[in-house]
């Protein structure tokens, strides 16, 4: 059973809640280092860049 790799957000500081993003071809999983294994997104590829391309065109979304 493959294992999922989690990377940190490079935006993060030390001591920060920070986004954790991990990918695979069909979908990509982001959750909070505050409570990683509750609070679980996951979306196609597709969708993901449509959320970051909405954030990106207005930042009062996110």
């Amino acid at each position: 059973m493959p294992t999922t790799t989690w990377q940190k957000s490079s935006y993060c500081g030390e001591g920060e809640s920070c986004l954790h993003v991990a990918a695979t071809e069909a979908r990509i999983h982001l959750t909070e280092s505050s409570d990683p294994t509750e609070s679980i997104l996951t979306a196609t590829p597709a969708t993901f860049l449509s959320l970051l391309h909405a954030l990106k065109k207005d930042p009062t979304l996110g």
